[in-house]
Parts: C-alpha cells; sequence; structure tokens
C-alpha cells in the first residue's frame, strides 16, 4: 500500500516548477525575479523546517497516519489555491511562438537537469544517512531537529541572497555554489556526535538556497518563453530523480558500512555535481539568443490586468 501511494503521490505535477513560471512571467527580466526566488526559497526552507517537526508530533501525539493526512491536506488547499490565481497566471503563447521539440534541447538546461541529479542525491543520502546516524547515537527524535538546521542554514542564506543584487555572469555564481555545496559535505564523513552533525549541516545549508536561486535564473535564461514552465519541470525532475537514487544507495552503505560510512554518498555526489558543472560551464556561459515574445507577453499581462 505503501508503495502504491507513493506512486501516486510522485505523479503529482511539479507545483514548484509552476510557480516559479508565474514569477518570470511576472518580473521576467527585471531585478526583482531575484527577490522573488529568494522569497519562494526562504518559505520553502520554512516549511522544511517546521514541517517534519510538525508531522512527527502529530504522528507521536495522536496516530501514526495524522503527519501524513495533514501534509495530503496542506498540499490539496495549495493546489486549488493556486490555481484560482487567474490574475498571476502565465498569458499562453501563440502557436507561432512555440519552438518545435522539447525544452531540454537545449544545451545550458541538459547541464543543469544533469549536475541536479547529483545535487539530489546530496539531499536525499543526507536525510536518510542523518536519520540512521541518529538512531546509531540513541536518540533517533533528534533527526528532525538536526535536517531542521540544515534548512535553517539555507533559509538563512536564502533570506541575505534576496537583498543582494550582483553583476556578472550568474553561471560564475552557480558554479561556485555547487563547489561550495560539495565542499560542505566533507566534514560530514568526519562527524563523531549530533551537536557536530547539527553544526556542520548547518553550515552546509548555507550553499544550498543560493545555488537553487541561480538556477532558476539560468533557466529564464537559456530556455524559450515558450517552454519555461518545461524547463523548470525538467529540472525538478532530475532533483528528484537524485533524491531516489541517493537515498537507495545511502541506504544500501548503511546496511552494509554503518551510519557514518553513509556519509561518504552524499560527499561522492557532490563531487559528480562539480565535475558535471565544469565540463558543461562553457554550455552556461554562451550568449543565449533575445527569447522572442517578451514584449508581447508583457504586453498581453497588462490588458489582462485592465480587463
Amino acid at each position: 500500500v505503501l508503495f502504491l501511494c507513493a506512486a501516486g503521490i510522485g505523479c503529482v505535477p511539479s507545483i514548484g516548477a509552476m510557480i516559479r513560471a508565474r514569477w518570470a512571467a511576472l518580473y521576467g527580466g527585471t531585478p526583482k525575479l531575484h527577490t522573488a526566488y529568494s522569497f519562494e526559497s526562504v518559505v520553502d526552507e520554512i516549511c522544511f523546517i517546521f514541517g517534519p517537526i510538525l508531522s512527527i508530533g502529530l504522528s507521536t501525539v495522536w496516530f501514526p497516519e495524522a503527519g501524513p493526512l495533514l501534509a495530503a491536506c496542506f498540499l490539496a488547499v495549495g493546489v486549488f489555491w493556486l490555481t484560482s490565481q487567474r490574475a498571476t497566471e502565465p498569458v499562453p503563447h501563440p502557436r507561432e511562438h512555440h519552438t518545435s521539440g522539447s525544452a531540454l534541447r537545449a544545451a545550458g538546461l541538459q547541464v543543469l537537469v544533469a549536475t541536479f541529479v547529483a545535487t539530489g542525491a546530496i539531499f536525499g543520502a543526507v536525510d536518510v544517512v542523518t536519520v540512521a546516524f541518529a538512531e546509531e547515537q540513541g536518540h533517533k527524535g533528534a533527526a528532525s531537529v538536526v535536517l531542521a538546521l540544515y534548512a535553517a542554514g539555507s533559509c538563512a542564506a536564502g533570506a541575505v541572497f534576496g537583498l543582494l543584487h550582483f553583476k556578472g555572469a550568474p553561471e560564475r555564481r552557480w558554479l561556485l555554489g555547487i563547489c561550495a555545496m560539495a565542499v560542505s559535505m566533507i566534514p560530514l564523513l568526519l562527524v563523531g556526535n549530533l551537536p557536530f552533525l547539527a553544526v556542520a549541516l548547518f553550515v552546509a545549508g548555507l550553499s544550498i538556497a543560493p545555488t537553487m536561486i541561480t538556477t532558476m535564473s539560468l533557466i529564464e535564461q537559456h530556455v524559450p518563453r515558450a517552454k519555461l514552465t518545461e524547463g523548470m519541470t525538467w529540472v525538478s525532475t532530475g532533483l528528484a530523480v537524485g533524491v531516489a537514487l541517493g537515498s537507495s544507495v545511502a541506504g544500501w552503505v548503511i546496511d552494509a558500512a554503518g551510519a557514518k560510512a553513509g556519509y561518504g554518498v552524499p560527499a561522492v555526489s557532490g563531487a559528480v555535481a562539480v565535475a558535471v558543472g565544469f565540463l558543461g560551464y562553457r554550455r552556461l556561459s554562451r550568449p543565449v539568443p533575445q527569447r522572442e515574445g517578451t514584449h508581447e507577453h508583457h504586453s498581453e499581462r497588462e490588458e489582462r490586468h485592465v480587463a
């Protein structure tokens, strides 16, 4: 039953991609887009901080299914609320603005998706290994608090990052973020207790939000506007595939060699992400042709608001 339910959840469309496409439609080509992505990243991390704590608490106090049931209710309410926001819905592009083929044909998007498979493996492995490590230390319940600090680091970095306005090539910031994320996995190989792990994960989280925010900006630059939602969905899919792979591999390593050895999985995944990032950097740094439909897009949106 759990596998069937998990498969059903996996078929849910990428809500995050839909929201980011709306941000791009509202603020594309303006400095406000960076701030909007940062705001969304901070809200995401707040959910990651308090969500597990609330879910585990309800499942412990009430009944085991209480946590997942509450999550399902939040999801349903959120989806209906989002789809009811007609004013922010992107204007459909005329057929002549659509290019043939998938958005994945964009060379820059291929690099981002491949890198995010490795990045997702980091996230999936860290979650699984941290729970196992806390259990080995005799404090399994502390795992949610430790992981909340991981999200708190990302939340803090996202808030600061959103207040800054950068000049220069975003692909350089992106590659720096990928490298920082990979390097931050190394201290996890040396952890010996939960306090040290909590500090290490908080520091590791500082690189997440800035990297995610910059990635969304790069997608907006490298994908035709008419295929922006598809492009963001491809990156989300790559991330989800990586999370599944990282969780599975980490579970095998934990069973074979223990929880501490399991932190080798995110470390290796980080190295892979860096390798892919360096190999594909030239694709990201290539000049991107001016995408059609920008002015028409804004004028149509203005007409909708007037109406």
